[in-house]
């Protein structure tokens, strides 16, 4: 028998981080005891340490067996499988902290010991106990809290990741409740993404959301995007798309003009005219920008009677009164009508296109068509942020950031669901970049990040991370990739949260330090994440295939050692709308009912897809009952459904 019960094996191959250690003779049957737990030996993901005089490393158990033997030595010894792979990942020192990295390397013949419920406690200590907050429990030991840092987990950005049906939702809505506790963090601030409207149920006490079609009776908000806001890149391809180098040159001289007859008009503090540029952050009316190069396209014209030769107005056609039938309107997207050109007859008869056309009818009909659209009106008629022919608006960018990211509640749930897909990864390109130019400029205030950071949150990521094609990322992959890259000096953080991480710009998802990955199936996309991953961990990831639902992986700056864990779920009324619809669910419709709503095995009732059309019109989820329609909108229960 051991003398020491924990000892397992010893050290016989070293390479870089990589150690092989030959287990000792009497485990055979991997199992161990000690102060009366068990220990299970040679479990992949477990972790063992490694005693030099005062200090301690511990490493992580990545292979188990033959394969795990160094080189030719299954050729000398027909015992080769009791082998153990082991990656180091960290020391704790003569002070009895804890460390990642090491700081000396094993030898040959040291001892290699399990790592007891005491250690794991003190790795996993919590600390300070404002700067973590709890995710869950150890896999290994139920009693142990999984504790992440939060100062790493919101600056030093994350991802979670996995397989649809695995838990991401559920972890994520766990997460932020953690994150937004008003007790311990009255300050944070975290802006939801939420591309399929999922989170404002989970949240809804401590959320303020925005839509385009919000349901006041839920305390929604209107979601208004000002153009002006954007980018002249932004905004050329959200309203005009490509345009030619003429074409842009003009487009880019007439919004400085149209900018500085605003700031005449209404002057704003930190610009004036003479320094304003096409991307400053200055309102100005694209209803008349249409307007005046729609006439300079189509204008036709006559001389003007009794005037010089070269002098003309513009040819309308008239009606039976001998007036314009219609001149026009920029305001209501209203093009005038003019005569077609005539080049016979006399001189003063004679009807000639207009100077100066640059060949943009094409991109003009789209921006109309845009400014029509009352989807996009979110966007180009957005409310009190709408500029009047002047340039002038009721509300300036300084109230849309109030209620963004200095709002009442801890987090802003910005429901992207209403959003046309063609538009998508162009608007989440310029939220993701209005929110950071502002906290950028304002890094030394105490409305900026470095004060007060905050955390972005980008649900179904793969949507509109990925590249475009091999060369070019979209304007979302751009404004996320700066952020990544910048963010944490300015006290920016990002979330990632993906089932596809393969089809994440690999850019970005390797800026993130800390990593919660759950069931993956897909080989690249396992591959995708132990690439990202700091730790070179191969054999931890092998596991992501068998997790269970609920439990995560979780590796990267943010723990003190990489975790398998088991995510403590929210309570029901706090957990996202994205389960599974129930197929069958069990019950009697004569007794107690069934467990829940809908499934195939209850009883067929009368259908009315009037209704299902109504919702869709409506481009809302919450049906209203029409005799109820000015109380909060209750979801509807099926029949034989238990209330």
């Amino acid at each position: 028998m051991r003398s020491d019960p924990t000892l397992i094996g010893t050290v016989q191959d070293v390479a870089g981080t990589s150690v092989s250690v030959a287990l000792v003779t009497n485990t055979a049957t991997g199992l161990t005891f000690f102060k009366g737990e068990s220990y299970r030996i040679g479990q992949v993901g477990s972790f063992v340490r490694i005693p030099l005089g005062y200090t301690s490393l511990f490493g992580i158990v990545s292979q188990v067996g033959a394969g795990a033997a160094p080189e030719r030595d299954s050729d000398e010894h027909p015992w080769g499988n009791q082998w153990l792979k082991v990656q180091l990942v960290g020391e704790r020192g003569r002070e009895g902290r804890f460390e990642r990295g090491v700081s000396q390397h094993p030898t040959i013949n040291d001892p290699v010991h399990i790592v007891t419920e005491e250690d794991l406690r003190d790795i996993y200590g919590p600390g300070d106990p404002v700067d973590f907050v709890t995710v869950g429990h150890l896999a290994s030991a139920e009693s142990i809290p999984a504790l992440v840092d939060i100062n790493k987990l919101i600056t030093r950005h994350s991802a979670v990741v996995g397989t649809t049906g695995a838990g991401k939702s559920t972890t994520v809505a766990g997460l932020l409740a953690a994150l937004s506790n008003h007790k311990r963090y009255p300050s944070a601030r975290i802006v939801v993404l939420d591309i399929h409207g999922e989170y404002s149920k989970a949240l809804e006490d401590r959320s303020t959301v925005f839509r385009i079609m919000p349901d006041t009776s839920r305390n929604e908000k209107p979601l208004c995007i000002p153009f002006w806001a954007l980018s002249f890149a932004e905004l050329v391809k959200l309203s005009f798309g490509d345009l030619g180098e003429q074409p842009l040159a003009a487009v880019t001289d007439a919004i400085v003009a149209l900018k500085r007859e605003a700031l005449n008009a209404q002057p704003r503090e930190g610009v004036d005219a003479e320094r304003v540029t096409v991307d400053s952050p200055v309102p100005f009316c694209i209803h008349k920008l249409w307007f005046d190069f729609h006439q300079r396209e189509h204008r036709t014209v006559i001389p003007n009677p009794g005037a010089g030769v070269d002098e003309v107005q513009s040819a309308y056609l008239l009606g039976t009164d001998g007036k314009p039938i219609q001149v026009g309107d920029a305001m209501s997207v209203t093009a005038p009508i003019y005569r077609t050109v005539k080049t016979t007859g006399p001189a003063n008869e004679r009807v000639q296109w207009g100077p100066d056309p640059i060949g943009m009818r094409q991109q003009l009909a789209v921006l109309a068509s845009k400014l029509r659209d009352p989807q996009l009106g979110f966007l180009f008629n957005p409310g009190a942020w709408r500029p009047d022919p002047d340039g002038k608006v009721g509300k300036d960018l300084d109230a849309l950031l109030r209620d963004w990211i200095g709002g009442s509640e801890p987090i802003t749930i910005l429901d992207l669901s209403g959003i046309p897909s063609t538009v998508l990864n162009d608007l989440v390109g310029a939220l993701l970049r209005i929110l950071y130019d502002a906290l950028f400029w304002a890094r030394n205030l105490p409305e900026g990040g470095r004060e007060r950071p905050l955390l972005f949150v980008l649900e179904e990521a793969h949507t509109y991370l990925a590249r475009e094609d091999k060369a070019r990322i979209g304007a979302a992959g751009t404004a996320a990739r700066r952020i990544a890259k910048e963010g944490r000096k300015y006290g920016v953080g990002v979330m990632i949260v993906s089932q596809r991480p393969s089809e994440i710009d690999p850019t970005i998802l390797s800026q993130c330090g800390t990593i919660f990955a759950m069931r993956l199936a897909n080989d690249t996309d396992r591959g995708q994440v132990s690439g990202a991953a700091a730790d070179n961990l191969k054999g931890l990831f092998d596991m992501l295939p068998v997790l269970r639902t609920g439990e995560a992986i979780i590796v990267g700056e943010a723990v003190s050692l990489p975790i398998r864990t088991l995510i403590d779920p929210p309570e029901k009324n706090r957990r996202p709308d994205s389960g599974d619809p129930r197929v069958v669910v069990r019950g009697d419709p004569n007794k107690d009912g069934f467990e829940g709503e809908g499934g195939w095995a209850i009883p067929r009732h009368d259908e009315d897809y009037a209704i299902v059309m109504r919702q869709w019109r409506q481009q809302s989820p919450y049906y209203v009952h029409k005799s109820s329609a000015a109380t909060k909108p209750k979801e509807t229960k099926k029949p034989g459904a238990k209330s």
